[in-house]
């Protein structure tokens, strides 16, 4: 299970690390904070349970389960908070590039 832990602990990391590189890779705030919002969520649940599964089966395990149905409920709430808070202030949805929105010349 140790072996199993460590694999699925490293999947979680690559998931965030890709996430990452792919979130620079959109040009708007609301297509960048959905993404954000994916790879938080997928990335901690990955990493709970690939701990869980390094630790065995326990009560620290229990805890671990308890904490990714948490994220899993908690992340989109605050992701969708932030986005519908940005779009009641006003943001714009065009290009958060310089380059992209012609402000740059």
């Amino acid at each position: 299970m140790h072996i199993a832990g460590t694999i699925v602990t490293f999947a979680g990391i690559l998931l965030m690390a890709f996430g990452i590189v792919g979130m620079f890779r959109f040009k708007n705030f609301y297509a960048r904070i959905l993404v954000s919002g994916l790879i938080d969520t997928v990335g901690a649940i990955t990493l709970v349970i690939g701990t869980a599964l390094k630790h065995g089966s326990g009560f620290f395990s229990l805890k671990l389960v308890l904490l990714a149905g948490i994220i899993i409920i908690i992340n989109p709430l605050v992701t969708h908070m932030v986005a519908h808070s940005a779009y009641l202030s006003g943001h714009k949805t065009g290009s958060l590039r310089k380059e992209d929105s012609g402000e740059g010349t």
